[in-house]
């Protein structure tokens, strides 16, 4: 995957990557010369056509939008209740099964101590390992395991379960989390949400939190005119919390 140098955007919010900086940078508002794309951060350039953009090198949310994508992943309204819920933070120690593209992993690895990701499909561990690379992160683990027979690592502060039997993984998940840890499960349908919350409720390690749903509802803005926009992120998956309260025997 080439690697992103700069973003350039414009007053309106649009944005454009430039990957090569000896080429000229072709947009629907006219092209920008390359020797322009080598001016200093927060400079304002202006294209063929005279429309303006301001510059400036990536930001690690600038490159995660980039990144390559397989299957579905966890949308970012649903990421950021994750960390606000959990307390996901530099002393973190977190894992995340199934890794599907990776998109979660690397995320969560730009703020955790350490992020370990499950994955038994070796295409998505390519995928995976492309993502890694592209976004320059080095604490990510992959292993090619199933998360339903058992986990080797230990002492894990959160785990995440983006899998089709999330209630599958219990057993094991309450053998590698800390006293205290989170267990979250991101499911799309209700049958799931509810075969999950029921096995938490019947293993004696963990205590049920809560299930919620979150909706993103973008807003236009412009002079005194403000509107919700007339589509909406609704429904994206169910995210339901546990917390383990045993210790390891």
């Amino acid at each position: 995957m080439a690697s992103i140098r700069k973003v350039l955007i414009t007053r309106q919010g649009k944005k454009f990557y430039a990957k090569n900086l000896n080429e000229d940078l072709h947009t629907q508002y006219g092209f920008i010369k390359k020797d322009d794309l080598k001016a200093k951060d927060g400079s304002l350039l202006k294209s063929n056509t005279g429309r303006e953009f301001f510059i400036f090198s990536p930001y690690f949310i600038d490159l995660y939008r980039k990144i390559k994508r397989d299957a579905q992943i966890i949308p970012l309204k649903d990421i950021g209740f994750i960390i606000a819920e959990t307390g996901i933070n530099r002393q973190s120690k977190v894992l995340d099964a199934g890794a599907g593209s990776g998109a979660l992993s690397c995320f969560l690895a730009s703020i955790a101590k350490e992020v370990v990701t499950y994955e038994i499909r070796e295409d998505f561990i390519e995928i995976v390992k492309s993502n890694i690379e592209f976004l320059g992160l080095k604490n990510i683990k992959i292993k090619n395991k199933d998360i339903y027979k058992e986990i080797d690592d230990k002492n894990i502060d959160v785990i995440i379960l983006d899998l089709p039997e999330p209630w599958n993984a219990t057993e094991s998940c309450s053998k590698a989390l800390k006293p205290g840890g989170f267990i979250v499960s991101y499911s799309p349908s209700v049958p799931q949400v509810a075969d999950f919350v029921n096995a938490l409720r019947k293993n004696e390690n963990f205590v049920y939190l809560k299930t919620v749903e979150i909706a993103e509802r973008e807003w236009e803005v412009e002079e005194r005119k403000v509107r919700p926009k007339s589509q909406g992120l609704g429904h994206s998956g169910f995210l339901s919390f546990g917390r383990k309260v045993t210790g390891n025997l």
